[in-house]
């Protein structure tokens, strides 16, 4: 890795805007290259507008979204090559969505822009598939050399956490197990949603499953973290960062 430019690495491995995928499709066929595809996923209007300011010029921009869950229609119905992401979203957080997004898609390259400095958010980015992270403040001169970077096969991270980044990977030490790691990936969403305000039908609704299946959920939930209150899971998950305090 080299750290000035943000570290880079080589890798070996439904939106509010759409736009047509037949050209793109038949210049992949052809082998083509083309300008990026890139959906931008963050839950502050004004931030989407800047950001789509500062890619326009060099990248395709194929979708806006503000929740994880319109980011998880849009990547299926898009195909972008780029999808730049928050941390903090409603219904489902950037992390979550992401792991998902790799699941289904591992050719998609993701690149989180988030307030969050804290290296261990990076860290656990760049475990689910991440090819970079960069922070809000750096966007302006940072995202397109990041996006530039992770279309080479490289990882990207902001030099403004570049060290402290490393050296969660360098120090010799037991790391006990996150409290949030006890919980399913469908757990995580449940409990997500549960402090985000959602009633249990509502939470169905959005997870396309029966009342009596989030009540199963949340009753595990309350179990496996001896919580047994809504305020108590809400901090939870707020402390955690699945939701954020705003």
């Amino acid at each position: 890795m080299t750290v000035g430019e943000g570290i880079t690495h080589e890798e070996k491995g439904v939106g509010n805007v759409y736009s047509s995928t037949s050209k793109v499709l038949e210049h992949r066929a052809l082998g083509m290259v083309t300008r990026p595809r890139v959906i931008l996923a963050d839950d502050h209007s004004l931030v989407l507008e800047g950001l789509a300011k500062l890619v326009e010029e060099d990248c395709d921009l194929v979708g806006k979204v503000e929740d994880g869950r319109a980011l998880l229609q849009a990547a299926q119905k898009l195909e972008p090559d780029v999808i730049v992401l928050d941390i903090s979203m409603p219904k489902l957080n950037g992390l979550d969505a992401g792991r998902q997004l790799k699941k289904l898609f591992p050719a998609i390259k993701l690149i989180f822009l988030t307030m969050h400095a804290d290296p261990l958010y990076a860290k656990e980015a760049f475990q689910i598939g991440a090819s970079g992270f960069l922070l809000k403040r750096s966007a302006a001169s940072e995202l397109m050399l990041a996006i530039h970077a992770v279309m080479k096969g490289q990882f990207y991270v902001t030099p403004a956490i570049a060290k402290d980044f490393l050296d969660t990977f360098t120090q010799e030490m037991s790391v006990p197990q996150a409290e949030t790691d006890l919980l399913t990936p469908r757990q995580r969403e449940v409990l997500q949603l549960i402090a985000e305000g959602y009633s249990t039908k509502e939470i169905a609704t959005i997870l396309n499953v029966s009342a009596k299946t989030i009540e199963f959920h949340r009753t595990q939930i309350i179990r496996e973290l001896n919580l047994h209150s809504t305020a108590e899971l809400t901090k939870y998950a707020i402390v955690h960062g699945l939701v954020s305090p705003e």
